[in-house]
């Protein structure tokens, strides 16, 4: 049985809408905004009172529909584009719809689940690859673009470190964390090290911190070693010096999230997007990435489904989209979040439990592991 978006998306932890308060629209109100709405999605045209009147299965005239749908437009659901006499949604529109009279299709059908599944446990060895097809098929299904943050790392163990010299002073730090994970960074130092100084700055901070989760050491860097800094020989202090640089988080809080999308294209046969400004600021907007890695670091914070519709996100390039996000977990802890970017005319009644069941199947296959 279909059930409205509002039950799913308190099921979902997602709560109230943004909208406010529920506006006292009647249910005849309802049924035509309902009728309008997923008209417009539909065919991307301004909906007239005709086209109402026909799918809406009331018996009202054109008359009493075009009363209607004046008094949606003085209460900010719908709109008037200047080149027809039909009428459109506005973000409020599309908010109401969402919260209150979408029904959902049931949860993604079987088929589409099996090929998600069969898609990512192929890929489960590698968890960037496992992203990387994730965000694929969230685009292939949606026909949107599909939008996935890598796992954090839940634990992140110092394997190796060494430091090889560069030219004026310069230090390339390798980190290996995990076995297999290798980070460096450029280090600018008071002095030049020699080769042999690094070799056994390396094998000190080896010796220490091998095996040990990267905010131990980190924590370790910040109080003890500096409490005792006055008592260390100086082996030990230029080790320390190139480790609290090494280890140094380059956000606040832990290491930069990365995002991986794919199906920006989709987004060119949409007719709202296709004007070529907007759509090479939106393109800018995915190559640089960084509102969009706001964005869904907000998600990691949410149970589940969450859906910004137009300005709600907050980020002007997204005015003219909506963003639909889930987060996913590993061991009951949300290690990213995915989701799809698209206009505000998208079918969310599909799109939403697509991303629901990749959300959740990408948590499995990761926990499989």
């Amino acid at each position: 049985m279909d059930r409205t978006v509002a039950e799913d998306l308190r099921e979902f932890g997602r709560g109230e809408g943004r909208g406010g308060a529920t506006p006292p629209l009647s249910d005849r109100a309802q049924r035509l905004l309902r009728v309008l709405v997923e008209a417009y999605i539909r065919d991307g045209q301004p909906v007239g009172s005709r086209t109402l009147s026909r799918e809406s299965g009331l018996a009202l005239s054109s008359a009493t529909v075009r009363n209607v749908m004046a008094d949606l437009e003085e209460l900010g659901f719908v709109a008037s584009p200047h080149t027809s006499a039909g009428r459109i949604p506005t973000d409020k529109g599309y908010r109401f719809f969402v919260d209150t009279l979408l029904k959902l299709r049931p949860s993604a059908d079987d088929q589409i689940s099996a090929l998600v599944q069969q898609r990512l446990n192929e890929r489960a060895d590698d968890p960037k690859a496992l992203i990387a097809s994730a965000s694929q098929l969230l685009s292939h299904l949606t026909r949107l673009a599909g939008v996935v943050t890598v796992p954090r790392n839940q634990h992140a163990a110092v394997t190796q470190i060494e430091f090889v010299a560069l030219s004026e002073n310069r230090v390339l730090a390798i980190l290996v964390v995990n076995g297999r994970e290798v980070q460096n960074r450029i280090l600018q130092l008071g002095r030049r090290f020699g080769a042999e100084e690094l070799r056994r700055a390396a094998a000190y901070l080896n010796e220490q911190f091998r095996g040990r989760e990267l905010h131990e050491v980190r924590a370790h860097l910040l109080s003890q070693l500096q409490e005792t800094r006055a008592h260390m020989d100086r082996l030990m202090q230029d080790a320390i010096t190139m480790a609290q640089q090494m280890f140094e988080p380059r956000t606040p809080g832990e290491a930069p999230v990365e995002v991986v999308i794919a199906g920006e294209t989709n987004l060119m046969g949409f007719q709202e997007l296709s004007n070529v400004d907007r759509l090479r600021r939106l393109f800018e907007a995915f190559n640089e990435k960084r509102d969009i890695l706001h964005l869904l670091d907000q998600c990691l914070r949410a149970d589940r489904v969450q859906i910004f519709i137009g300005q709600e996100s907050g980020y002007q390039i997204l005015d003219d989209c909506s963003v639909v996000t889930a987060p996913y977990t590993v061991d009951n802890e949300v290690v990213g979040v995915l989701g799809v970017i698209g206009p505000t005319r998208m079918a969310y009644e599909r799109v939403i439990p697509i991303v629901d069941l990749t959300a959740r199947l990408v948590g499995s296959a990761l926990n499989n592991r």
